[in-house]
């Protein structure tokens, strides 16, 4: 299983119809959205994946209601964080800051996604892979970045735009 995983979006729609370009010609089975959508105008945007859209609220989504009506209008599922599923038998953690990560989560996940920083992560901790897509929001022209995670081999490939 593919996933794509994409963070910190703040409402660039021209980066985002880009990751929408780029996670449809992945082929990913799912993309996971480690908050900071910030406006429903980016989920519209979003509603062109070829994949189920599955992520969490960050700190910059004060407009929930809004986020949320435009979710559920194309079967997205947004959540507060933490989020926790289980994909192709592996546990994966899903939420925004990963300064409220504790070491009881790391533990009792094989996968941790997140965002907030805009920097690009992918290293054990704690026996768990944690993965932070980077930056997408257009702040560092020529360095953004989103992830496509192989769950049955636990390996992230880069795709920068």
């Amino acid at each position: 299983m593919r996933i794509g995983i994409v963070s910190d979006t703040h409402n660039h729609l021209r980066n985002v119809q880009r990751i929408v370009e780029l996670m449809n010609a992945a082929a990913v089975d799912r993309v996971v959205h480690t908050g900071d959508i910030t406006k429903a105008s980016t989920l519209e945007l979003f509603a062109g994946l070829g994949a189920e859209l599955v992520g969490v609220f960050g700190n910059n989504d004060v407009e929930r209601a809004a986020l949320q009506a435009v979710a559920e209008r194309h079967a997205m599922r947004l959540a507060e964080p933490p989020l926790s599923v289980t994909w192709a038998g592996r546990r994966l953690l899903v939420l925004h800051d990963p300064y409220h990560l504790s070491a009881e989560q790391l533990t009792a996940h094989d996968v941790v996604l997140h965002g907030h920083t805009h920097r690009a992560v992918c290293e054990r901790r704690n026996g768990a892979l944690v993965v932070n897509p980077g930056e997408s929001a257009g702040w560092l022209p020529g360095h953004n970045t989103v992830g496509v995670l192989e769950l049955e081999r636990l390996e992230v490939e880069w795709l920068r735009f």
